[in-house]
């Protein structure tokens, strides 16, 4: 066996396995925070060549590793100056009142992220507004409006104090042959 191609990572995805090596995470950790990066920028930072570097990159888009490029923007530019987690307690939870209030956040553009948990709540909402009033507007018009909800709990975020990309694995550095004594 040839130890130099071991994965470094397995992911077990529907069926199958996928392997990830040294070069796919070095990719991935380059892309999280230059997106923007030309392909001669991301082969030069991994250490492959181009034509190797863009199969792997089109490979780890097929297989959804990779799930898009985005621009983040600054949500004040936009006018969105508060962000609200929501916590929501459903009356029921069987498959078709999950799946009712999933399609229904769907079509609710403020609802950034939602999260089924465990715990007291079933769902934690990543919400943007302009500020309470607006939110006020989307509580009474939209979100109270989906049918199933018993219990909500609010909380504005007053700062964000991290915000970072996934912590992707680093290979471990390889042993160094140490030197025979005579």
């Amino acid at each position: 066996m040839n130890w130099k191609n071991f994965p470094v990572l397995v992911i077990y995805k529907k069926d199958f396995f996928m392997a990830l090596d040294k070069f796919d995470l070095a990719i991935l950790r380059f892309l999280q925070g230059h997106a923007r990066a030309s392909l001669q920028e991301i082969s030069a930072e991994v250490g492959l060549s181009s034509t190797p570097c863009w199969n792997r990159i089109k490979r780890l888009e097929k297989e959804g590793v990779i799930q898009g490029y985005i621009t983040r923007i600054n949500p004040d530019a936009v006018g969105l100056h508060d962000t609200v987690i929501l916590q929501l307690t459903l009356e029921s939870h069987s498959d078709e009142t999950l799946y009712d209030f999933g399609k229904a956040l769907r079509q609710i553009p403020e609802v950034l992220e939602a999260y089924l948990v465990s715990g007291e709540y079933d769902y934690f909402l990543r919400i943007a507004v302009q500020d309470t009033r607006d939110y006020e507007r989307l509580l009474r018009e939209r979100l109270y409006k989906i049918p199933g909800i018993r219990h909500s709990k609010s909380n504005f975020v007053l700062r964000c104090l991290k915000e970072s990309p996934l912590p992707i694995p680093k290979p471990e550095p390889k042993a160094r042959a140490r030197p025979a004594r005579s």
